[in-house]
Order: structure tokens, then C-alpha cells, then sequence
């Protein structure tokens, strides 16, 4: 199986952003992959919980939605639509979709951990002030794999990871919006150990640059992990995407050879 991921450098506008992300997805479906992975509001990277919601969409409506059934459809691909905005009564979550080659949706996870952070003197972000949290652990079928569901700051909890291996994950997909600050000392790390773990592979579609008119930045690096940990494919500081091929006996062997999924006491 061939997966991409693709980059983004996502604003507030949500009609540029979709005209921006089909544009991306159009590139990378040339390269004839089975599986492709947007980054984290890709429909909008907002400044503020208002501007969020204003994106939000009431599923199976909305413009995103459409766009994402969309671009399976046309490029005969499993789009796994990074995250977007969803409203449900009177919530806001932070949600992926994942549509199958003929745009019908086969997954929906809601994001678990919500970044909630204070720094004396610097950064205060609240998440929590604009998404609530999903509870559910999410799997789904593509092209004879089983592919695990995460979002952005659930990188820093191994334990839903551990949850997915259990589950059967042999691929573990995360979209990001990962912040400049965090993310030039701790992504890549996160992901390798977090593929090493898990013996899965992982894939990580990540937004880059700034935005909110410059007052926030993401760290990009967009990158496919092998089992062992091996970096396989990577985007550089620019939107774009990255390509890499599954290779399941490759995998096979790495479980075969050091078995820590039959090994675990805790």
C-alpha cells in the first residue's frame, strides 16, 4: 500500500483553505497513493474559539464534508480528512473523517487529549475553551490494514497508542498543528518513539508557518515512520506532501524479532 501525507499552511479563510487543500490532494493522488492524510482545521486554522466554531460543520452537511467525499471519489483514494470543526448539539469537537474510495465516511474520531497549557510569561492556550473531548478509540479497514485514529497533543499520551497496537493498528495516523515551540524539539522524537513502541507505522500531516496574522506558527515536518523508527519520507518548511510505500513483511519481521506486544506486565 502507497500513503501520503500532505502539508498545509491553513488560515482563517475556510474557502481557501479548501481550495488550497484540493489543490494538494490533487498533487499527491499523481503519485497514485491508496491512502492520503490531511494535516489538523485544515479547514481552518482560527485565532479564537469564535472563529472556530464559525467553521464548524453539523455532519453530514457542510462544505468540508462535501470537499472530502469529494476528493476520495475522484482520485478513487481513502482520504483521511485530517480534522475539522464539528458541531453536535450544543459541542464542539475537534474530528477526523475518513472517507473511502467511493466518499462514503467510514470513520469518525474525536480528539481525546485537548492542549490546555499556561507558561509563566509566555504561551496560554485553552483548547478546552473551544473543543470538548471525545472518549472513543477509533480503528478502520484500508487496503488490508488497520489503521489507528489520534490528533495532534494525543502524541504525548502512549497509552491511546498501546490502546491501538491492542487493537490491531499496523499504521497510526496523526494530523497536527503542532506549534513551532514544541514541535523543533519534540515532534520528531514523539513520533519515532511512539512508532517504536507500537511497531506500527506512522503517519504525521502536519500544518507549517504562521497564521493568525503572524502571531502563531507551526512546525510542519510532515513525516511517515517506519516500525523501527526509521523516518521514510518527509516535507520540507513548505506546504507540499510526501510518499512512502507500507511494507508489511518488513513490519512482520520487526514484531517477530523483538515481540514487546507479548511482553507487556503493566
Amino acid at each position: 500500500m502507497k500513503v501520503a501525507v500532505v502539508q498545509m499552511n491553513a488560515q482563517g479563510d475556510k474557502g481557501a483553505n479548501l481550495d488550497a487543500a484540493r489543490r494538494l490532494v490533487d498533487e499527491a493522488a499523481q503519485d497514485k497513493p491508496d491512502l492520503v492524510v490531511l494535516p489538523e482545521y485544515w479547514a481552518c486554522l482560527g485565532d479564537g474559539p469564535a472563529e472556530f466554531h464559525a467553521s464548524a460543520e453539523r455532519f453530514p452537511d457542510g462544505e468540508a464534508y462535501a470537499t472530502m467525499a469529494e476528493l476520495a471519489r475522484t482520485h478513487g483514494v481513502t482520504l483521511h480528512g485530517g480534522s475539522i470543526v464539528e458541531t453536535d448539539g450544543e459541542r464542539y469537537y475537534n474530528t477526523s473523517l475518513v472517507f473511502d474510495p467511493q466518499g462514503r465516511e467510514i470513520a469518525r474520531y474525536r480528539k481525546i487529549h485537548l492542549f490546555d497549557v499556561d507558561v509563566p510569561g509566555g504561551m496560554r492556550h485553552r483548547e478546552s475553551e473551544t473543543i470538548s473531548p471525545g472518549r472513543e478509540i477509533v480503528t478502520y479497514s484500508c487496503g488490508g490494514y488497520t489503521i489507528g485514529c489520534s490528533i495532534c497533543y494525543d502524541l504525548r499520551f502512549p497509552e491511546l497508542f498501546r490502546a491501538l497496537r491492542d487493537r490491531g493498528a499496523d499504521l497510526i495516523v496523526l494530523p497536527a498543528a503542532f506549534t513551532l515551540m514544541t514541535g523543533k524539539d519534540h515532534w520528531e522524537v514523539l513520533l519515532r518513539a511512539r512508532a517504536i513502541e507500537t511497531q506500527t507505522h506512522v503517519l504525521a500531516s502536519g500544518q507549517v508557518g504562521t497564521h493568525a496574522g503572524g502571531r502563531k506558527a507551526c512546525y510542519g515536518h510532515s513525516m511517515i515512520i517506519d516500525p523501527w523508527g526509521h523516518v521514510v519520507a518527509q516535507v520540507g518548511d513548505h506546504p507540499g506532501h510526501a510518499v512512502a510505500r507500507i511494507d508489511a513483511e518488513y513490519q512482520a519481521r520487526v514484531r517477530q524479532n523483538v515481540p514487546v506486544a507479548t511482553h507487556h506486565v503493566l
